[in-house]
């Protein structure tokens, strides 16, 4: 058996999957924000919920929202800022005893893709996971491509393409930048702008259904964020000029 993991800034979800990939059972919580033991611990219970209720012992591996430096195998450059500077794997090795494999969730989301889902066949593949923070990915012939420093890919920490005057100079990004994309295009940057535009902070599901409802003040928001997207997506179509690109993650939806 083999289990997956998806952690992410809001959610962490798990799932078992036979050899032969059938699923088995998924399992989803909330991150536990801020509390890096916890997140540990979080992940683990997962893990051996799956297996007490699938009566298997599985392979393990974990996408996070960041990368491994290669020279440190510490975390780095994650928004779930808290995983920064730790021994991830180590620490969940520890707590289930065993290998555990970690990955950045847009590579694993590109290769996924790339080998068998929207980009199968096709040679560059650039996937974008809009979610809690904004992260992207890119396989080549079926292959993660992560670059020198294992940061390939990672789109939210350039700066927002043809900017207007009412974006400068833009938000403080955790990474220590402003004008980040991930400030802009992330479900915390649409969630922002709306708290902008009217004094009031709703969350991304509540801002759909006011959209879905006919809000002007949703609507506007919507079509300012529209247009940023779709300003980031040139600036890496660009530089990049895939074959296929796939958009994941909670708010792509």
């Amino acid at each position: 058996m083999r289990i997956g993991i998806d952690m992410g800034g809001t959610k962490i979800e798990g799932i078992a999957l036979a050899d032969t990939g059938e699923e088995l059972l998924r399992k989803r919580i909330d991150t536990p924000r801020h509390d890096y033991d916890e997140t540990v611990n979080a992940i683990a219970g997962i893990v051996l919920n799956l297996e007490s209720e699938t009566k298997q012992k599985g392979t393990v591996g974990v996408g996070i929202p960041g990368a491994i430096s290669p020279q440190t195998g510490l975390v780095k450059n994650a928004n779930s800022t808290w995983l920064i500077g730790k021994h991830f794997d180590l620490d969940l090795e520890s707590a289930l005893m065993r290998e555990v494999r970690l990955a950045n969730d847009a590579n694993c989301l590109a290769v996924s893709e790339a080998v068998d889902g929207a980009g199968a066949g096709a040679k560059v593949v650039f996937a974008i996971i809009l979610g809690t923070g904004c992260g992207g990915g890119i396989a080549i012939d079926q292959e993660v491509h992560t670059g020198h420093q294992a940061i390939a890919g990672e789109w939210g920490h350039i700066s927002l393409g043809w900017m207007r005057p009412e974006e400068y100079p833009g938000t403080d990004c955790y990474c220590g930048q402003r004008g980040c994309l991930e400030t802009f295009i992330s479900g915390t940057g649409f969630e922002n702008e709306y708290e902008l535009q009217t004094g009031i902070h709703k969350n991304g599901r509540e801002i759909i259904e006011m959209l879905e409802h006919g809000d002007a003040a949703a609507e506007k928001v919507m079509q300012i964020y529209e247009n940023r997207l779709a300003r980031a997506i040139a600036t890496s179509v660009n530089c990049l000029d895939p074959d296929v690109l796939v958009l994941g993650g909670g708010i792509s939806n």
